[in-house]
């Protein structure tokens, strides 16, 4: 059965100086086959260490998602002018436990716990 899946694909420039297109996200959506269904692109241009674009996509598993979006990208620098010169780098799923960890403590102000603290003693 498909699920949804967030793939982060790094990008490498082709110069310190080069940055990504602002269209970079719709570029590389309008690369994809019929075939592979990709739900939506979104670019991260500043993020560091390198530009990321975030690849949502139907697959039957993490691993063919990955290989998916990572084939998706490798198109879209060959084939696309604006991305000329850009190489695919890392490509995974983004690990987001730290970001709810943070969001429980800010909640509850302990890890892990979503309601609030114990009832005082009346």
């Amino acid at each position: 059965m498909a699920r949804m899946y967030l793939i982060h694909v790094g990008l490498r420039a082709p110069s310190a100086e080069a940055a990504l297109p602002p269209q970079a996200a719709d570029l590389v959506r309008a690369q994809a086959p019929a075939h592979i269904p990709v739900e939506h692109v979104s670019a991260h241009p500043h993020a560091q260490p390198s530009p990321v674009l975030g690849v949502y996509l139907l697959a039957d598993g993490l691993e063919e998602a990955e290989h998916r979006a990572e084939a998706l990208c490798r198109r879209a620098t060959r084939a696309v002018p604006e991305l000329s010169g850009w190489s695919v780098g890392r490509v995974g799923a983004p690990l987001v436990t730290a970001y709810y960890e943070r969001l429980l403590e800010a909640v509850s102000g302990l890890p892990g716990r979503i309601g609030p603290g114990p009832f005082p003693s009346t």
